[in-house]
């Protein structure tokens, strides 16, 4: 074999061993997938479609969604370009616009991001709202619920000549309650009509009141138990601290970069606030309604 033939065999092996390296180069957001008449697609697009697309979709399988996205893309890019570059002025104010949220977001992201709320200030959060914390009444409590009062009165003296409250409530009580002995657990105020929380608030434990009239019939109430609500642990109550805590920061950051910009709202001191029902302005060939 020649040098000359050596060198290209030597060079073309070489070549099919740099291929496969060249394809595993790690792709960027700007690595282009497609172009339309010259117009670039990138991976970077089509991450962010697939982004924003709902969770349903997104369970769908990622071949299929490769595929989809990128030709949705071209179809739009190739309408988008059949403007010959006339953008409506209703594109480019929703475009500013959406740029505009996006921008604040990232702001606000960042915000978040570098302003970590320690546990030392969750749990002053913690010790200054539920410190002096006071328990509301809750109750539990079983009911029968009929028809009418008269019959409401001969089960409550069945009740208190020792027929038991739970077995009675599975025969005669015609509430959806009726099947578990009438049992409706522990409640607190407002989660009862008020006639029947007005009714179990007077009960003593283990007492049976007298018929209570509702909009859904009549009641005989035995209250079971009666305790104070507890305050929730610290790890309970850790996630909506958390929430309250970034809130009242973003709130309070928000407030500061709007203070220390120079507004001036004088535009809009003279316009009619009905102008923002006028969408004919906005869409010309439309008309006013």
């Amino acid at each position: 074999m020649s040098k000359h033939l050596n060198f290209l065999c030597a060079t073309a092996a070489a070549l099919c061993f740099a291929l496969p390296v060249a394809a595993q180069d790690t792709p960027s957001l700007d690595t282009v997938m497609a172009t339309v008449n010259g117009e670039v697609i990138t991976l970077g697009d089509m991450i962010s479609v697939h982004a924003g697309l709902q969770p349903q979709y997104q369970q769908l399988p990622v071949d299929t969604l490769f595929s989809s996205i990128l030709d949705q893309l071209v179809q739009q890019t190739a309408l988008a370009q059949s403007l010959n570059g006339e953008v409506p002025q209703h594109v480019e104010i929703a475009l500013n616009n959406e740029r505009r949220t996006l921008l604040a977001s990232e702001a606000l992201e960042a915000f978040v991001a570098g302003n970590e709320v320690s546990d030392e200030d969750l749990q002053a959060a913690y010790d200054a709202q539920f410190s002096s914390f006071v328990g509301e009444d809750e109750y539990n409590a079983s009911h029968i619920l009929v028809p009418t009062e008269e019959e409401a009165k001969d089960i409550r003296k069945e009740l208190t000549d020792g027929a038991d409250f739970a077995e009675t409530a599975k025969v005669k009580s015609t509430g959806p309650s009726g099947a578990s002995g009438g049992s409706l657990g522990w409640f607190g105020a407002g989660q009862m009509v008020k006639p029947f929380e007005d009714a179990v608030a007077e009960l003593a434990v283990g007492e049976i009141s007298q018929p209570v009239q509702t909009q859904f019939g009549w009641h005989l109430i035995i209250l079971n138990d009666a305790r104070k609500s507890e305050a929730p642990t610290f790890e309970e109550a850790r996630q909506e601290l958390l929430n309250n805590a970034q809130r009242t920061a973003v709130q309070a950051f928000i407030a500061k970069q709007a203070a220390a910009a120079e507004v001036d709202q004088s535009g809009a001191d003279a316009v009619d606030p009905n102008l923002l029902l006028r969408k004919d302005l906005l869409f010309p060939s439309q008309e006013q309604n």
